[in-house]
């Protein structure tokens, strides 16, 4: 029922969504020694299974969306604090300002597909 398009956003937005969680705990954890700033992943896990259906129908590519996770890792940088943090407070907020814009846009993007649907129902 639904098309990539639908998919993609709807993968998008769970994407930045625990890309915003995972940002704000980095932040929450400014204070704590030894802390180790995490990162979440998904666009290149997407791009590669993209590319293995380079040439695939709807159908496989969907598949491809679906079959992408989305996963958090630890930044493995040097700290130049003493106490081992390294986060870094103006990366991790301009990150945070970045996932919140691109997942209104996410969501944006659903409710206009979901208006388009709900319109040639009509």
């Amino acid at each position: 029922m639904f098309n990539n398009s639908i998919l993609m956003s709807q993968k998008m937005a769970d994407y930045l969504w625990d890309k915003q969680q995972v940002t704000l705990n980095n932040i929450a954890n400014v204070s704590t020694p030894g802390y180790k700033a995490q990162y979440v992943s998904f666009q290149d896990e997407l791009k590669s299974k993209l590319d293995f259906y380079n040439q695939a129908t709807a159908s496989k590519i969907g598949e491809a969306i679906k079959e992408t996770s989305i996963s958090v890792h630890t930044k493995a940088d040097e700290s130049s604090r003493l106490d081992g943090n390294n986060v870094n407070m103006d990366v991790e907020q301009v990150e945070l300002a970045g996932a919140a814009i691109q997942y209104k846009m996410a969501i944006d993007n659903l409710n206009n597909e979901f208006n388009r649907i709900r319109a040639a129902m009509k």
